[in-house]
């Protein structure tokens, strides 16, 4: 996740509409799935970042760097 940018969330909304409007064949769940990834996009910097932020915030670094346990 990088810093906010508009013309990204539009590609990326895009490419899901692309999808959508390309796949009939797509079952129920996957459909409403990727149509709740394009109606939840962060179309703005103050919930982009409030998002990151939520999301980064909970992760920790223990069980990525163990530093108490020398190889």
């Amino acid at each position: 996740m990088g810093p906010f940018s508009e013309d990204k969330q539009f590609e990326r909304a895009s490419a899901i509409k692309r999808l959508l409007d390309t796949n009939p064949q797509l079952d129920e769940l996957t459909r409403a799935m990727w149509e709740n990834k394009l109606r939840n996009l962060a179309m703005n910097e103050t919930t982009y970042n409030y998002r990151v932020k939520h999301i980064y915030s909970k992760m920790s670094k223990k069980g990525f760097i163990d530093y108490g346990n020398p190889i």
